[in-house]
């Protein structure tokens, strides 16, 4: 087997990964719970959450242009911070974007108890063929996969812009009113819990190794598609108040929670029961979509920690036949399927979102190490504008909106940031000598020689 990757996403397949990832629960299952924290004024709650993760995708799409290597978050944070702190950011990313892939695929449920009359155990069923499916497809090729995604994406993008404009048609401009009525408060904690609706935003410098000219396809893809969901969710989540009952949204859904299938119940309004049909076949294509770029994406954290002596050498293997890391894949699947089988996904996927906050805030002070310690080996062809002041903004605004999560996510993540460092002490420590940027800035601030980053 080789270690080489092949660069056969361009820039389109790159959008699509992008937006992929983030159009799935964020659309189709969060708009309700939001509503219930927000009111009418979730919508803002949308846009705050986008602002708040622009910072950390301009960073990304910086460090992206210096490093096109696989590893995206691991690898910026591991190589600014250090392996202590990259092995903590690549286990918790990974875990992370797998529990969100797992909430993805369970998340069908819902929705494909609109189409047909399914037990509880069959749709799980449904989701473990559909994760293996999508296990499948990753492991044959990386291009299959982009295409697949570019397919999904299109039909999915192009029947929510109809969902839209047919929406002005019905919407009812008193549900609208009051607007704000939990405050300014309940917006910061509407935009903390759909906070991951824009988690997926820079997945795609997860599989930068595989990308056609990364140095202008990685920074257009990562804003090209932030700058669309952005506009897409407002929109959306405008509709979806508008259309729906404002008790149907809070009270439908399971054991009198907010409803799981907000899309279909505007689509009901619009179209009846021909809308909730097609509603509900795309949310299935959405959500299948979610899923597999959390897949190609997470998959890539443990390549690039096995890369870096940070986890098992076998990880590190690449398929001489398709050109992708297989046993990555594999483990990657393997957990998947198990989060699907065994675990209440949707409460481990809230407590993932608190780490995906923080990790998002950390991605911001990265860029700031490397820029600060002006190592050589940082070049990248891409500068975020508004350095360091739109930095600083992304890491308070992240660290405002993890106060917002409660305690048990943010025990959670602390579990996750525990786990990581025994990981470190008792494999990857003795395994590696590699320092960050940040051991150059401080060796630079006591007048040391330089140490190597490399």
């Amino acid at each position: 087997m080789s270690d080489d990757l092949e660069r056969d996403l361009g820039l389109y397949a790159t959008i699509t990964i992008s937006m992929g990832a983030m159009i799935g629960s964020g659309i189709f299952v969060l708009p309700a719970l939001g509503f219930t924290k927000a009111g009418p004024a979730v919508i803002l709650a949308y846009i705050a959450a986008g602002l708040v993760v622009l910072p950390a995708a301009l960073s990304k799409a910086e460090m992206a242009t210096a490093m096109p290597e696989s590893g995206g978050t691991y690898l910026y944070i591991d190589r600014a911070m250090g392996p202590l702190f990259g092995t903590v950011a690549g286990i918790g990313a990974w875990f992370s974007l797998v529990f969100k892939s797992s909430f993805a695929l369970v998340g069908l449920g819902a929705y494909l108890l609109l189409l047909v009359p399914l037990s509880g155990g069959l749709v799980k069923v449904v989701a473990l063929g559909l994760a293996a499916l999508i296990v499948a497809l990753n492991i044959v090729g990386t291009k299959q996969s982009g295409k697949a995604q570019s397919v999904i994406v299109t039909a999915v993008v192009v029947a929510l812009a109809a969902y839209v404009l047919n929406s002005g048609v019905v919407v009812d401009t008193t549900r609208f009113q009051p607007f704000a009525d939990e405050g300014t408060g309940g917006i910061v904690t509407a935009a903390a819990f759909v906070f991951v609706s824009y988690a997926g935003v820079t997945k795609i410098a997860s599989v930068a190794e595989e990308v056609e000219n990364p140095d202008r396809n990685l920074p257009r893809g990562i804003l090209i598609s932030m700058g669309i969901m952005m506009v897409l969710y407002t929109l959306v989540v405008a509709a979806v108040v508008g259309l729906n009952d404002p008790g149907l949204l809070s009270t439908s859904g399971p054991n009198g929670g907010p409803s799981l299938t907000p899309m279909a119940d505007g689509a009901g309004q619009l179209f009846g029961g021909v809308g909730v049909v097609a509603i509900a076949l795309v949310a299935v294509l959405a959500l299948t979509s979610m899923a597999n770029a959390g897949v190609l994406a997470s998959s890539r954290f443990p390549l690039a920690m096995s890369r870096d002596s940070l986890a098992p050498g076998g990880l590190a293997r690449v398929s001489e036949r398709f050109k992708t890391p297989r046993n990555a894949i594999l483990l990657t699947g393997g957990l998947l399927l198990a989060l699907i089988a065994f675990v209440p996904v949707v409460e481990l996927a809230k407590l993932a979102s608190a780490f995906q906050i923080l990790v998002f805030s950390i991605v911001n002070v990265a860029l700031i190490v490397f820029r600060t310690s002006g190592v050589e080996s940082y070049q990248p062809s891409f500068r975020a504008p508004g350095y360091p002041y739109v930095q600083v903004v992304g890491l308070v605004g992240g660290l405002a909106l993890l106060t917002q999560m409660g305690p048990l996510p943010i025990v959670g993540a602390a579990a996750i940031i525990v786990g990581g460092v025994a990981w470190y002490l008792f494999y990857g420590r003795a395994r590696t000598d590699r320092e960050g940027a940040l051991d150059v800035l401080l060796a630079q601030r006591r007048g040391d020689e330089p140490v190597s980053s490399d």
